[in-house]
């Protein structure tokens, strides 16, 4: 599993480099982050101690669904479910459907940070 890069930036300069990006004046390098936060506490809310342990749980166990990973983890499925959601708005799980669940998949473990 490879890492990924995420960087901090301000709101503003993340705004102004996805204009750039749309309008054809900057092209991202692929070693650029492709995860972007405006500070180091919203990273540290999403990429807690707690929120990375899950993500080992989940690479290590490959659950089923998020009740099983529940139950794996002892956390209740409707905060763990919230957990999982964020960590998808950012790239860093996949919610996979499959049949009548949704799998958890972790894209990521191992994180790299570069600040702006």
């Amino acid at each position: 599993m490879k890492s990924i890069v995420i960087g901090i930036m301000p709101q503003e300069k993340i705004r102004e480099r996805l204009y750039a990006i749309a309008k054809g004046e900057y092209k991202p390098k692929p070693s650029e982050p492709k995860i972007w936060f405006t500070s180091m506490k919203s990273l540290a809310e999403v990429l807690s101690d707690d929120n990375r342990a899950l993500l080992h749980v989940i690479k290590d166990s490959q659950p089923e669904s998020i009740s099983s990973l529940a139950e794996m983890t002892g956390r209740k499925p409707g905060n763990l479910s919230r957990t999982l959601k964020t960590m998808s708005n950012y790239g860093i799980v996949e919610m996979r459907r499959e049949k009548n669940h949704v799998r958890p998949i972790a894209k990521a473990t191992d994180f790299h940070i570069v600040t702006a």
